[in-house]
């Protein structure tokens, strides 16, 4: 049972920041190519992480699962930072 606490407490950490960015990215009409690809690999990782940690619980595994989308989500994070930035 504490794992899926766990997890309910993981969900509500970094999707805030993805939901921002997959706004700005949408709103400035940048949401298709890489920027789509991206996206759905964050949610494919959380979903995937949720589902070790709720399952599994392999810390290892987690942890490399929650890196990768983490990552993804900076790539996805950086490249609307530079669309608002570059006024384009």
């Amino acid at each position: 049972m504490r794992w899926k606490a766990d997890n309910y407490n993981n969900l509500m950490e970094q999707p805030t920041l993805f939901y921002a960015a997959a706004l700005v990215l949408a709103l400035a009409g940048e949401g298709s190519g890489l920027n789509d690809i991206l996206a759905w690999l964050y949610v494919a990782a959380r979903v995937v992480h949720s589902l070790i940690q709720a399952l599994i619980n392999v810390v290892l595994l987690r942890f490399a699962v929650f890196m990768v989308g983490s990552l993804v989500l900076l790539a996805l994070s950086i490249r609307a930072a530079l669309i608002v930035f570059s006024g384009t």
